[in-house]
């Protein structure tokens, strides 16, 4: 079994393999995983189902009604990766999402009949989103199954573009079975986030525009849930560049389809950033097309997901989502292998709460010494503090907050630890204080984020 790095073939332990050596894309297993949760629906569609020419049917039939979103160099990126880096904004969209790319193909290609009795959906993210506002655009009643654990902000935001939202059960599987138990007792017709050639079709559209705006690229990075997007998008590059490398990339904490696709077996589940992307079981459909058209599956950290999403709003001035960043957290955390590479990287999706946003941001802060919390014993006397505070204003270094603490601590009665939350200009800026108020004997130990 081979896998590819960036210097060529090897094998599964990373052994170069001899020169000439046939590059295929062989190093997945040949039989997915048949591990599958009770609801899904036995696999009716194959790899073979996909073509290019789907795509661009695709692309014909939803042009105008999608965003045609930009893609542009990123000359900081490039700069921070030392690869050629170039962005495909589809947080640009009216949903803030690729998915409305392949919800729209889908109901295109309904008969009227279907379309007059409406659409269901379960779903808790974007393509709720996607199907409901053209669902409702198009005249097509949407009913959308969530779990009642769906933070209100979604609900609110589906309504919004029209779609009916039903609240059941606690899990994403709760709600997933009871939509398709209301598709057979309402005669709706379900459209499945990913698992299906008419939403994959409409997905791949994103390459059909990458490519034309950026014609030189030698690799695309891709997010990976259910597999969709990266369905769709590789068929395109199959068919027009077959030499480009094709990367999938999804978080450690739900490697569904890089288990799948390498026969392993990970722990599955926790409170990931990229929640657009955290899928337990990946689609069959969609498992048989990245077995044949894409090269490797990469997994990445919450942190490095973290970093991205701040990196992309500090210099791209955009907002993506967990997911979004994924395809960029890839690269920084993989430089030498893309070194020297143009590569393409897909914005897929900007919808992240505005708390959750701000807590990134002030984690990155912190971990990259611009943030702090500093910890020091002081003894409990008129103008302790006051001695410390000096120092600060002497390295120029912002304090935020200030914590006394004289209980709670193992000190004796008359020392006292104090929390100082402060901002400085960079890491060498910090420690250049710590070094000061330790030289002044002082004890001082930073309070570590993770």
């Amino acid at each position: 079994m081979q896998v590819f790095t960036a210097s060529g073939v090897s094998d599964r332990c990373g052994k170069a393999l001899p020169s000439g050596t046939k590059r295929t894309r062989d190093w997945f297993m040949t039989t997915a995983s048949t591990d599958k949760p009770a609801s899904s629906p036995l696999a009716i569609h194959s790899a073979a189902d996909l073509t290019i020419e789907d795509i661009r049917a695709a692309a014909d039939r939803i042009h105008g009604a999608v965003v045609r979103t930009p893609t542009l160099h990123s000359k900081t990126l490039s700069d921070i990766t030392e690869a050629d880096v170039w962005l495909k904004f589809e947080n640009l969209q009216f949903t803030a999402a690729y998915k409305e790319r392949g919800a729209l193909n889908a109901l295109l290609l309904m008969d009227e009949e279907r379309r007059s009795r409406g659409v269901i959906a379960a779903s808790a993210g974007n393509h709720s989103q996607g199907l409901s506002y053209h669902g409702t655009r198009l005249g097509v009643p949407v009913t959308i199954v969530m779990p009642r654990t769906t933070p209100t902000v979604k609900v609110m935001q589906t309504e919004s573009v029209g779609g009916n939202v039903v609240l059941h059960g606690e899990t994403f599987d709760d709600a997933y079975k009871h939509a398709r138990q209301l598709e057979q007792e309402m005669g709706l017709t379900f459209v499945h986030p990913f698992d299906h050639p008419h939403v994959a079709a409409g997905a791949g559209t994103v390459a059909l525009e990458m490519f034309e705006d950026a014609p030189d690229l030698d690799c695309i990075i891709t997010p990976i849930g259910g597999g969709g997007l990266i369905s769709g998008m590789s068929t395109v590059a199959r068919a027009l560049y077959p030499d480009m490398d094709v990367i999938g990339v999804q978080a450690e904490l739900f490697p569904s389809m890089y288990m799948s696709m390498r026969g392993e077996d990970l722990p599955c589940g926790g409170d990931t950033l990229a929640e657009g992307i955290a899928v337990k079981a990946p689609g069959d459909f969609t498992s048989s097309v990245i077995r044949d058209r894409v090269d490797d599956i990469l997994l990445v950290s919450e942190n490095a997901l973290e970093e991205a999403v701040s990196l992309l709003l500090q210099i791209e001035k955009t907002v993506v989502e967990g997911a979004g960043s994924a395809g960029l957290a890839a690269l920084l955390t993989n430089k030498e292998r893309f070194a020297g590479k143009t590569i393409g990287l897909v914005l897929c999706g900007g919808n992240i709460d505005t708390r959750l946003l701000a807590n990134v941001l002030l984690r990155d802060l912190a971990r990259s010494g611009r943030l702090a919390r500093l910890r020091i014993t002081l003894q409990d006397r008129p103008g302790a503090l006051f001695k410390v505070m000096r120092e600060f204003e002497a390295h120029n270094v912002n304090i935020i907050e200030i914590y006394h603490q004289r209980i709670f601590t193992s000190l004796p009665a008359k020392g006292l630890v104090t929390d100082i939350e402060c901002e400085a200009r960079d890491r060498a800026q910090l420690d250049a204080l710590i070094t000061a108020l330790r030289t002044k004997n002082y004890t001082v130990a930073a309070v570590e984020s993770n």
